[in-house]
């Protein structure tokens, strides 16, 4: 098999890019989303009133468009205003036709380190917009940076230019790898400089928008529980059963006509998919509060994330979880118990009994989801759960004992290819799914190393030099294409279901 050079793949990737942004159909994009007409839809109007409190964004020296995701605005009807347009929409926060007159800074508590902390909420963004994409999906438009809000307590609200690329090549990336994950819609420099701690200072600024399938998380739930609000947790529970609709729980599930049991089932179900699509794709998060789990089940709130250099369960991403609380090997424990402060909220509509018995599912779930990602990402098709347990048990034993990077392992043997030993015959059952796009063919696989961030970023913050990002997320694009469509997100109902 012919293995492209680099220098073959970067010309590629950048006619790619160049393609991309000007097709209306997207056609090198994984499962490519269709256009629709704007179709705004602002349904958060029937709890904002106990919700989160209406703001104002900055007043920033300048609006500098950077990097607009035009695939995804076309998805929402937005990718045909130009870039003034665009930098007064997602710059200046002039409000979209017929969406929220003000935006909305959005109140929650929560779990952070699995401390509790009451004094939270959306310190430095807002719900900006929300409206429907072409499956009638719900899609809230977002920010980071935007500004002071009653949350920011002593911060400036603002966000790092470094932070905000980093967040596009996290979500391009996962994207790519077939995880449910909110979408980098905008970033937009501002012309400020800011001090940090963990950056060198002063840096860049800049304002993010992102789409995101809603901003509700379990901390939103946790802070009506905190203040005894009933009334308002039945509606927030009756707003996403609606917006963020699931299947019912089985037909054995105690309480499965209530509707916090049925929620809980469905975002227990979602998270278990989520931690199982990160494990695959060997992403760490790095910081799993509660106020970063989103109740659509989609990855957002991104920070010190980071790809593994090798598989090893112990790796953290934050330098400050000294105790490594989220290290990669623990994500699932850790999207199993904010679960379960969920499941404590919801006390306040319905017992214990069908709340425990719907977390119970998680496990089981989680395994579940594994395999069907696991032989996803390899290329080939399951088999049954218990030739598939094996499977994923062989894989993970090659990856620790070979000290392989697992992007390279999986590009590797994609398609049950290059296997010896135990591997090898474990997948001689498996039949591979057909493979023909000119990928498989390159002689490395795309990755996300913190070296390659950080080579990114360096172009743009010592020289201005953008096209090293665009190259990376042309090539990443490019991989998802050739993965071909992710195994659809567990815990939803799909329009027409």
């Amino acid at each position: 098999m012919h293995r492209k050079s680099s220098n073959e793949i970067s010309a590629c990737t950048s006619v790619c890019l160049q393609s991309c942004l000007q097709s209306p159909n997207y056609c090198c994009m994984p499962s490519a989303p269709k256009a629709s007409p704007y179709t705004p839809d602002t349904e958060i109007s029937q709890v904002a009133d106990w919700l989160g409190f209406p703001v104002n964004s900055a007043d920033f020296p300048e609006t500098r468009v950077r990097f607009r995701n035009d695939r995804w605005a076309g998805a929402v009807g937005l990718s045909g205003l130009n870039d003034d347009e665009w930098a007064q929409h997602f710059g200046r926060f002039i409000p979209l036709k017929d969406n929220l007159p003000q935006p909305l800074a959005l109140a929650y508590h929560g779990h952070q380190f699995r401390v509790y902390n009451p004094e939270i909420g959306d310190g430095r963004g807002f719900l900006f917009a929300q409206m429907r994409d072409g499956d009638g999906r719900l899609l809230d438009l977002g920010t980071k940076g935007s500004g002071q809000t009653p949350f920011s307590r002593a911060g400036d609200g603002r966000l790092t230019l470094k932070g905000g690329v980093r967040e596009i090549l996290a979500t391009e990336m996962l994207e790519a790898l077939g995880v449910d994950t909110s979408k980098t819609f905008s970033i937009i420099e501002t012309g400020e400089e800011l001090m940090r701690n963990d950056e060198p200072s002063p840096t860049r600024s800049a304002v993010m928008v992102r789409l995101s399938h809603g901003h509700i998380r379990i901390g939103s739930f946790q802070r009506l529980l905190a203040h005894e609000e009933r009334e308002q947790m039945e509606a927030l529970v009756t707003y996403c059963l609606k917006h963020f609709p699931g299947p019912l729980p089985p037909a054995d599930a105690p309480g499965r006509d209530e509707p916090a049991v049925q929620l809980l089932h469905n975002v227990v179900e979602r998270l278990a998919d989520l931690a199982a699509a990160w494990m695959v794709a060997g992403f760490v998060h790095g910081v799993l509060n509660t106020d970063n789990m989103n109740i659509s089940g989609e990855s957002f709130d991104y920070g010190p994330w980071r790809w593994l250099p090798a598989w090893d369960p112990g790796f953290t991403a934050a330098y400050f979880d000294q105790q490594g609380l989220y290290a990669f090997g623990r994500q699932p424990e850790a999207l199993h118990w904010n679960c379960g402060q969920l499941a404590v909220a919801l006390r306040l509509l319905c017992d214990a009994e069908p709340l425990i018995a719907a977390l119970n599912r998680f496990g089981p779930l989680y395994m579940k989801a594994v395999a069907r990602r696991w032989c996803w990402r390899l290329g080939v098709h399951q088999r049954d759960e218990e030739q598939d347990a094996t499977l994923v048990a062989a894989c993970e034993k090659q990856l620790r004992e070979s000290g392989s990077q697992p992007d390279a392992f999986f590009f590797a043997h994609r398609g049950g290819q290059n296997a010896g030993g135990e591997l090898a015959e474990v997948l001689a059952g498996y039949r591979s799914r057909d493979e023909n796009h000119e990928y498989w063919s390159d002689d490395a696989p795309q990755s996300m190393l913190i070296e390659e961030v950080e080579a990114i970023w360096s172009a743009i913050d010592e020289r201005d030099d953008w096209q090293p990002l665009h190259d990376k997320v042309a090539a990443i694009r490019r991989m998802g294409e050739a993965h071909g469509p992710a195994p659809e997100p567990m815990g939803h109902l799909r329009a027409g279901n």
